[in-house]
């Protein structure tokens, strides 16, 4: 199988749930893609030759300036940072949720829309909770979409 070195993959860590991580593994050792794992907290490094863990030190959005700083037009950042998103696909990259959905300049838009309204509503009572806990579902669905992404990149 032919190489790909035309992007690399980007992972806000901290947050990402640990089943999208060892797919994002397995796709970087077979297909010979880099990772980044960028987090605030240690992570172990994986036993992946083209795995690196970048750490970063605590603070508010270090970790997403780091990415932001780092990736190039092209490469993949896999986060459920939709502020983050929005800059990657500003800045020609591609965003992708742990649980299988893209990012792009329109749904950057709504998410940011429904985050907002949802934070309004958290802070007049209206709700509480965050989201659903992450399931074998969200999973499949990342892998589908994700193995279309590397698909496309291997053309």
């Amino acid at each position: 199988m032919e190489s790909i070195e035309r992007f690399a993959i980007w992972v806000d860590a901290d947050a990402c749930p640990k089943p999208i991580k060892a797919l994002v593994y397995r796709a970087s050792d077979r297909l010979k893609v880099p990772v980044f794992l960028v987090a605030n907290g240690f992570l172990q490094k994986p036993p992946y030759p083209l795995v690196s863990v970048v750490q970063v030190s605590k603070g508010f959005d270090v970790a997403d300036n780091v990415i932001l700083e780092r990736m190039s037009s092209g490469d993949l950042v896999i986060t459920q940072d939709v502020p983050l998103a929005s800059e990657v696909v500003a800045r020609g990259g591609y965003g992708l949720n742990p649980r299988g959905s893209w990012y792009d300049e329109e749904s950057v838009k709504s998410y940011l829309r429904r985050r907002d309204e949802r934070e309004q509503m958290r802070e007049a009572g209206m709700v509480q909770g965050g989201p659903q806990p992450f399931s074998q579902k969200d999973t499949q669905q990342f892998a589908r979409v994700f193995d279309q992404f590397l698909a496309r990149a291997k053309r």
